[in-house]
């Protein structure tokens, strides 16, 4: 049998978390659907260790997969919402069983770490 090379037919799921589990996806995520609809600044302040170029890049990335909606606002000063996406908020269980996944199964990852590092 021959084998496919492209790590996305040899393993379907690459492309997903490739997507989901970019390095500030998650956290942007699940501040939008814990607290809702919010402005840049008020992210900005939940995710205290992303620099604003950053969360402006994830942010349009986000936009881009569907995952968050952007709401232009004119006025003075004009106003910028974003909120989680239907296709976004479909996630949910999959956090959900990582999130249980992480408090059963992280104990034994940490000490499998401590024990490859004391070697």
């Amino acid at each position: 049998m021959q084998r496919s090379a492209d790590p996305e037919i040899a393993c379907p799921v690459a492309p997903v978390v490739d997507i989901v589990f970019s390095r500030w996806t998650t956290p942007v995520l699940w501040a939008l659907h814990e607290y809702g609809r919010q402005r840049f600044v008020e992210l900005e302040r939940r995710l205290t260790s992303i620099t604003p170029k950053v969360l402006t890049q994830r942010l349009r990335q986000l936009e881009r997969d569907g995952l968050v909606a952007r709401t232009y606002y004119a006025g003075v000063p004009p106003r910028v919402e974003y909120e989680i996406t239907d296709l976004g908020a479909s996630l949910g269980p999959l956090f959900a069983h990582l999130a249980t996944w992480a408090d059963a199964h992280l104990p034994a990852v940490e000490r499998a770490r401590s024990a490859y590092d004391s070697r």
